[in-house]
């Protein structure tokens, strides 16, 4: 099964039409013609099933012919991780991210980050894609930047979690993990957090977490968190 995307799709549509860039791809590349079924998301949970009755590869036309919802899961996972240096790192946690299970995205600006702006357009494509390419049908939500400050302060779970490389007593994540709950995990930049935003973390019931022996690169712990969680809740 392919999957496509259209934000806009609710069960009031009985027809509608592809963007320009999706019908080029499905009647030019994909070489789809009037009849055939496609299957499309629109990032909210639901499936549909349309047929194309107008193969057009600038306004591609299709007709609903079946709808189904997929059921959320209990838990949900919030990552607010500093992005890397290097773009292409930042975007492959996203992909992988996505294709493991995640909820909610936020870009934290922390006082070692090396990088301070990013491009929310391309990273939305890199999201859509991936949830595309694993034929899911939630579309993980991308926060735009904000300082470590204001998220740490602003935000809540039922359980909160932050992953540094101080010394200090530390819980392996899956230990502090519980099942079907609402779970935030900070991520830090290379140069680890500052003690100051340790501190910060934990004076708003934060707690220390770790992610394994080795030490990680920002995007690899993320990932790893992803993992544990999608295991635990699995």
């Amino acid at each position: 099964m392919q999957l496509f995307y259209d934000p806009s799709l609710d069960n009031s549509f009985k027809q509608f039409f592809f963007s320009p860039e999706e019908s080029k791809h499905i009647v030019k590349v994909l070489r789809k013609n009037e009849g055939d079924v496609l299957h499309i998301t629109n990032g909210r949970g639901y499936l549909y099933e349309a047929k194309i009755i107008s193969a057009d590869a600038k306004k591609c036309k299709a007709q609903l012919i079946k709808e189904e919802r997929t059921i959320p899961r209990l838990h949900t996972l919030h990552l607010a991780v500093a992005p890397t240096k290097m773009n292409d790192r930042f975007e492959w946690f996203l992909e992988k991210a996505t294709e493991i299970g995640i909820h909610e995205i936020t870009p934290i600006l922390c006082k070692n980050s090396e990088r301070k702006v990013i491009k929310p357009e391309r990273l939305e494509k890199v999201l859509q894609s991936a949830m595309k390419q694993s034929l899911q049908t939630f579309l993980p939500k991308l926060n735009p930047m904000v300082t470590y400050k204001e998220f740490v302060q602003s935000t809540t779970a039922d359980l909160k979690f932050i992953a540094h490389c101080q010394k200090s007593e530390k819980v392996e994540l899956k230990r502090r993990l519980q099942a079907d709950k609402d779970i935030i995990i900070l991520i830090g930049p290379e140069g680890d957090f500052s003690s100051d935003e340790v501190k910060l973390a934990y004076e708003n019931d934060f707690l220390p977490i770790s992610l394994g022996r080795n030490r990680l690169r920002t995007e690899t712990a993320a990932i790893y968190a992803c993992t544990v969680v999608a295991v635990i809740n699995n």
